[in-house]
């Protein structure tokens, strides 16, 4: 049964879109098992870039089926929007498989999470605004609308009666908004019931024999272990569990079943949104990061913040997951420095702190231990092997698996599909 979870070891953006394609060919089925089109990842095929938003990776492999599971929301106009695309270049899209249980974003929970973000002000969390807060708080509320109900109007009806009591109420009396007519709701929901149709089916039946046939079922997070719901930042976080636990209900897969976790890593440190970043950086380093690395949000547009690699948060995230492995991505971004610092620990109070701390407070107030080592300024893009590295990369690299707990397997050298050194074999 050789299932992989491939998940994001910092606070997003490492890079998973790349580690997920370059596996796609050696697995059968891609899952995504949480989020929703919050998530961005880029992939590189040849001379065309793909930005994916809420379908698996693997949707680029015409071997694989990709599967977006039942703990992941959905927004239909979104999802369609992006097969079209896809499509209209030339990309096969039909053997996408989605969870009837996975939960439909409405657009009043569009609404609601763009109301609630202005009026919380200086405040806020940073969200997307696409809605999906709200909809994983409908999903534990129990007043959620799910794939399944678009194929019985009557229970769709009654669902959005039910969800649009309180929230028009909220809109109507705290936001100072109209209210949402429950009638436009269902009709245009039930617009995509026919355009959905062909997909929706019982993905936990669909990957559970897949893996009883010895199948290979790679589960992609969408996320970062820094923004899971019980594991990250809170309250700077997603509403949803991208940590390897996650895969296990957000597909409906056994954790008996998993016999891998892979966790990807920066070779620096990125963040998009509000929260604590202890190596985050405001001066020329952390704008020659952000402009040589493309670090601008794939679904939001945004600049991310940049910083020197944390080993701190890469223990934490072996830790939470059991990692058993790491793919290191762009470190030929930080070929040119002469020496690059590494966050090996935090002060707290004058107190040397080598784990993350649990208290939100101390997080906070945390100021980064830094060890400097060696840079190299020769290209590394063509670097096929690790001996093809500089040695100052190589050491560099090892230094990060030393302090992270888990071996490095794989290291991205570039952002093309075929700019990766593997060290060692994934599957």
């Amino acid at each position: 049964m050789p299932a992989l979870v491939l998940l994001g070891a910092q606070w997003g953006d490492e890079g998973k879109g790349k580690a997920t394609d370059l596996l796609g060919g050696s697995v059968d089925y891609v899952v995504r098992y949480q989020g929703g089109n919050n998530a961005g990842h880029t992939v590189v095929v040849g001379d065309q870039k793909y930005a994916l938003h809420l379908l698996p990776s693997g949707i680029l492999t015409p071997e694989c089926t990709p599967v977006i599971g039942n703990g992941v929301v959905v927004d239909p106009s979104v999802l369609l929007s992006e097969l079209s695309g896809l499509n209209e270049r030339g990309v096969d899209t039909s053997k996408l498989l989605i969870s009837g249980n996975a939960h439909i974003i409405t657009p009043y929970n569009v609404t609601v999470d763009k109301v609630t973000e202005r009026f919380l002000g200086k405040r806020k969390i940073g969200t997307t605004g696409r809605g999906i807060g709200p909809t994983y708080a409908d999903k534990i509320n129990r007043v959620g609308i799910r794939v399944q109900d678009l194929y019985d109007e009557s229970i769709l009806t009654q669902k959005v009666e039910a969800a649009l009591d309180v929230k028009n109420q909220l809109l109507t009396k705290l936001y100072n908004r109209r209210a949402i007519a429950v009638d436009q709701v269902v009709e245009e929901l039930l617009g995509y019931a026919d355009k959905l149709a062909p997909y929706v089916t019982d993905t936990v039946l669909v990957l559970n024999q897949a893996l009883e046939e010895n199948k290979v079922v790679l589960f992609e997070g969408g996320q970062g272990t820094l923004l899971d719901i019980d594991h990250g930042t809170y309250p700077f976080v997603t509403s949803s569990n991208p940590t390897a636990g996650g895969a296990c209900t957000g597909a409906g897969v056994g954790p008996t079943k998993i016999s891998r976790v892979i966790g990807i890593l920066k070779a620096y440190t990125t963040r998009v949104g509000a929260g604590p970043f202890p190596t985050e950086l405001f001066d020329a380093d952390g704008e020659a990061l952000r402009r040589i690395g493309g670090e601008r949000g794939v679904t939001t547009g945004r600049d991310r913040r940049c910083g020197w690699f944390d080993a701190v948060i890469a223990r934490y995230a072996t830790r939470v997951n059991g990692l058993t492995d790491f793919f290191l991505t762009k470190l030929d971004v930080l070929t040119g420095w002469e020496e690059i610092p590494v966050c090996v620990a935090y002060e707290i109070d004058g107190k040397r702190v080598e784990e993350l701390p649990y208290s939100q407070s101390d997080f906070h107030h945390a100021k980064p231990v830094y060890e400097t080592l060696p840079g190299w300024s020769e290209d590394i893009t063509k670097a096929k092997s690790f001996s093809d590295l500089p040695k100052n990369a190589q050491s560099y690299v090892k230094a990060l698996e030393d302090m992270s707990g888990a071996p490095i397997s794989a290291i991205g050298v570039g952002p093309g599909r075929d700019e990766t050194i593997e060290i060692n074999s994934f599957i």
